[in-house]
């Protein structure tokens, strides 16, 4: 239930979220708890009562996917923000900018985090006109004004994802760092590299603290034989957590190798670094070390739900336009242009593959992939390639895919000012969902409200 005055603004808000946990918890719970700390999304929620049940039922254990709740809370917002709009004949867009973040009173969530980040509207400024939405969006509407069964669609949404995990003592990470006599360099982290790059970003980092080039590190595999203790390579957290340990680590062996430069080349810089290690070694100079790394100022109360969960922000936003046949609901997803915040990038070509990636995977879960289980067995019947539909190159945008980053320093104290990656760009297709309910909508004028 919501309630929402002529602007659109919302006034208070009532949710009830119910998850399939399957028939045992794995990590429903958390996943429950982050949904419902993302249904606000990009928005301030003045009045907001929000209630979270974790179904048990007859299927296999469910856990979590790429946003960890994130991506199941934030859609209810949108779709109701979307509903709003067409009720009220109003463009989605100047509804949502309505309801964004503010200053003052406007800028603390309902589990009671100030939003200190915010940087919504010079983002949505300039993807829209980036985008140009509003011209497409005239030129759409004299589309379908003279198209009786293919309509098309556009849609803008936002985002604003938490950064750390929701439970505070995994927001802390480890790593050795090793010096050889030839100058190379060991690194070994806790983090799980699984194909995002994560290994790239660490060496990066402890490549650019000793000041050497990054073909002379090397990432060695997750081992708790040597990183004990460490966190689950999630909440988007790998590169935040690992590199700041390992540029700790770096750190340290570089004030040894500082100081000793200063009493053995009278603080020459320009002696090579592998000749450096060699003579340090010879002076018996620690040449490895370990480094660690916990956020700063997270808080969290369970029982009222409420503290500083996130150590930050990410914020993105993305347009994206359809066109969908009416006789047998078909649909083809035309263009889409995303502009995500990472930060000062660690590695742009990283950090587009992962906004890229998480908007054609985040498109597949709301269009085309759908999880089917035995009426009365609970078995799992879309279980092989065969059965489950996930979107292939085929399904990528036809007219163009624009990715940019919005590259400004992040204001909370990170590794080199950089943000995650990884969950947060899962919610920029949204945009696509809604573009396609945008051109169902059209069939009757925009004035009813598709299911």
């Amino acid at each position: 239930a919501v309630g929402y005055d002529d602007a659109g603004r919302i006034l208070g808000a009532e949710v009830t979220m119910i998850c399939n946990a399957g028939f045992s918890a794995d990590l429903s719970p958390p996943v429950m708890t982050r949904a419902i700390c993302h249904f606000d999304n990009a928005y301030w929620l003045p009045h907001v009562s929000m209630h979270g049940y974790c179904a048990r039922t007859n299927t296999q254990s469910n856990t979590a996917f790429r946003g960890f709740g994130g991506p199941q809370g934030a859609i209810a917002i949108e779709c109701i923000l979307d509903s709003i709009a067409r009720r009220l004949g109003k463009d989605a867009l100047d509804v949502r900018r309505a309801n964004y973040y503010g200053v003052g009173e406007r800028n603390v969530t309902p589990y009671r985090q100030t939003v200190e980040d915010n940087i919504l509207e010079p983002l949505t400024e300039r993807l829209q006109a980036t985008s140009r939405y509003r011209e497409r969006r005239a030129a759409i509407a004299a589309f379908n004004a003279g198209s009786p069964v293919l309509k098309r669609g556009i849609a803008f949404t936002p985002v604003k994802f938490g950064i750390s995990f929701n439970v505070n003592h995994f927001n802390q990470a480890g790593a050795l760092v090793h010096v050889y006599t030839d100058g190379s360099v060991l690194v070994n982290h806790g983090g799980t590299e699984m194909g995002q790059g994560v290994n790239t970003k660490v060496a990066q980092v402890v490549a650019h603290e000793l000041g050497i080039a990054l073909s002379s590190v090397r990432c060695t595999a997750t081992d708790t034989q040597k990183v004990a203790n460490t966190s689950a390579t999630a909440a988007s957290t790998g590169a935040d957590l690992n590199g700041k340990a390992a540029q700790d680590a770096a750190r340290k062996i570089r004030a040894r190798l500082d100081a000793f430069a200063d009493q053995q080349f009278g603080g020459r810089r320009d002696v090579p670094f592998a000749e450096l290690v060699q003579a340090a070694y010879t002076a018996r100079v620690q040449l490895w070390s370990d480094g660690f790394y916990a956020t700063p100022g997270l808080s969290w109360d369970r029982a009222t739900m409420t503290g500083k969960p996130f150590f930050y922000f990410a914020y993105g936003a993305a347009v994206s336009e359809v066109i969908v046949d009416t006789l047998t609901g078909e649909h083809k997803l035309l263009a889409a242009d995303l502009l995500h915040d990472v930060g000062t990038s660690l590695n742009p070509a990283i950090d587009v593959g992962q906004v890229e990636g998480a908007y054609i995977q985040g498109y597949g879960w709301l269009t085309m992939e759908e999880l089917v289980w035995h009426p009365k067995s609970g078995a799992l019947l879309t279980h092989a390639p065969s059965t489950y539909k996930i979107p292939t190159a085929n399904d990528v945008p036809s007219v163009h895919f624009r990715t940019e980053l919005f590259d400004a320093p992040n204001p909370a104290d990170t590794i080199h000012r950089s943000k995650a990656v990884g969950e947060p760009p899962l919610l920029l297709p949204f945009s696509a969902l809604l573009a396609i309910r945008a051109a169902v909508s059209a069939v009757g004028g925009h004035r009813v409200d598709p299911p």
